[in-house]
């Protein structure tokens, strides 16, 4: 038996020289990667100089050219005396954290003008709100990262970690030097609010059209006004009002009142017509009429009946679009309308089949339809199971029963003569359950109540 294993080492401690042994590399390294890159907050009012050492300016901003990718240097804005003059990026020799240092003092002293799709780092970017797409959050600048890439400054990182701006306050040297701890991808950054319209969404970071719509609404949520405003311009109107659909009533009033009237009110008709009439009830009526009056006079006119009735019955809670055809129309004509509303980005739970008078005949499911002779007259598949109606008055508790009784995924809402106006979803219960004021369910019993 070896020495070792007769005197065994005190318990923890071939443990605590490990993690030693390791933070001792993770230090090393992360001062070798801080080494290569260089600071942009730190660069700010830094010397530069020309090939013979001579200061001929101040760092003023550093821009580059936002792209899809590491975004390459375009040049350096350089207070010289009172002016602010532009230094093209091909005269630069190097960028250190000390100074940067020029090849030639070519300066253009007319007035700096941005150009599109540039970032001026320090005036547009850092300590503004930016969207990390791989993460899907929010963060803000603490910092931003440069280095050479192939012989190109690109802007490599964001630093968004506290101590990185508790060091840019910090006075003295120490204050400039990067101090990567908690460094994010450029590549998989989105900023915002980048004055005179610099970016555009639709040119760039299509990750932000690839979320799915509860992460939209999360990052909508967490922005500024001036930041949700960029970012609804930048999806596309059905885009956006899944978005919406998905975040918190207050949060969404919040954002529809800070909206311009016409952009709210294409937002509010993109919603499902049960979302968007919740939407319109929780504003003045005054705005909710503005609203209205803006959108086209179809969809202001359907919106407008749905508000007409109680919220807490069938009528409040349904959306009054269906795909409503004739008993005599096709198999055909229905697959068509399926697709019409398909491209419109609804997604219709069925077609609903009507004789002469407009009463309802059947609910026949898409997945019915399949395999048929196009030229088969609805009439001839309609059959059982007959679909399950609820009358426009209905309570929430007898939508529930209905749907749990018949084990359907919607119930079709009917007039007094059996007309169909509109269907219940599934997930409209869920979201009336979830919504209601004292969190209880239809069967639970109101406090106090009899057993």
């Amino acid at each position: 038996m070896s020495v070792s294993a007769m005197h065994p080492a005190p318990p923890g401690r071939t443990g605590l020289r490990s993690r030693a042994a390791r933070s001792t590399q993770s230090l090393a390294l992360r001062r070798e990667v801080a080494g290569a890159l260089v600071s942009v907050a730190g660069l700010h009012n830094r010397p530069v100089r020309d090939a013979d050492g001579n200061e001929v300016g101040r760092v003023e901003d550093v821009v580059v050219h936002w792209d899809s990718g590491y975004s390459p240097l375009t040049g350096l804005i350089v207070r010289v005396g009172a002016r602010r003059t532009w230094v093209h990026a091909q005269d630069v020799i190097t960028i250190e954290q000390q100074q940067v240092l020029l090849r030639s003092t070519r300066f253009d002293l007319r007035d700096v003008v941005r150009r599109e799709r540039e970032l001026q780092l320090l005036g547009d970017v850092i300590d503004h709100q930016l969207v990390d797409v791989a993460g899907i959050r929010v963060v803000r600048a603490s910092d931003l990262y440069l280095t050479q890439v192939y012989g190109v400054w690109r802007l490599v990182g964001v630093d968004v970690s506290l101590a990185s701006l508790l060091r840019r306050v910090l006075p003295g040297g120490w204050g400039r030097r990067p101090s990567p701890s908690q460094v994010l991808d450029w590549s998989s950054i989105q900023p915002f609010g980048v004055p005179g319209e610099s970016v555009r969404l639709r040119r760039g970071h299509t990750e932000l059209h690839r979320m799915r719509a509860a992460d939209l609404a999360d990052l909508l949520e967490s922005l500024g006004r001036a930041e949700r405003r960029e970012l609804l311009e930048g999806l596309e109107p059905e885009t956006a009002a899944d978005a919406l659909e998905e975040m918190n009533p207050r949060d969404l009033n919040d954002l529809l009142r800070d909206a311009p009237v016409q952009q709210a009110a294409d937002l509010v008709a993109a919603m499902e017509s049960d979302e968007a009439v919740e939407a319109l009830r929780e504003m003045p009526e005054e705005e909710r009429s503005e609203l209205l009056d803006a959108m086209s006079e179809v969809r202001g006119a359907e919106l407008g009946a749905l508000l007409e009735y109680d919220e807490e019955t069938a009528g409040g809670y349904m959306t009054s679009r269906l795909v409503r055809l004739h008993s005599e129309r096709t198999v055909a004509d229905a697959i068509a309308a399926v697709r019409a509303d398909a491209a419109r980005g609804e997604t219709p739970a069925g077609v609903v089949v009507v004789d002469d008078d407009g009463a309802l005949v059947d609910d026949v499911s898409v997945v019915e339809l399949l395999g048929v002779d196009p030229s088969t007259p609805l009439g001839r598949v309609v059959g059982a199971p007959w679909p399950v109606t609820v009358p426009l008055g209905a309570g929430l508790e007898d939508v529930v029963e209905r749907m749990t009784d018949n084990r359907g995924s919607s119930v079709l809402v009917v007039d007094e003569r059996n007309r169909p106006v509109g269907r219940i979803l599934a997930d409209d219960v869920v979201d009336a359950l979830v919504h209601q004021d004292d969190r209880r369910w239809p069967w639970q019993r109101r406090a106090g109540s009899a057993s």
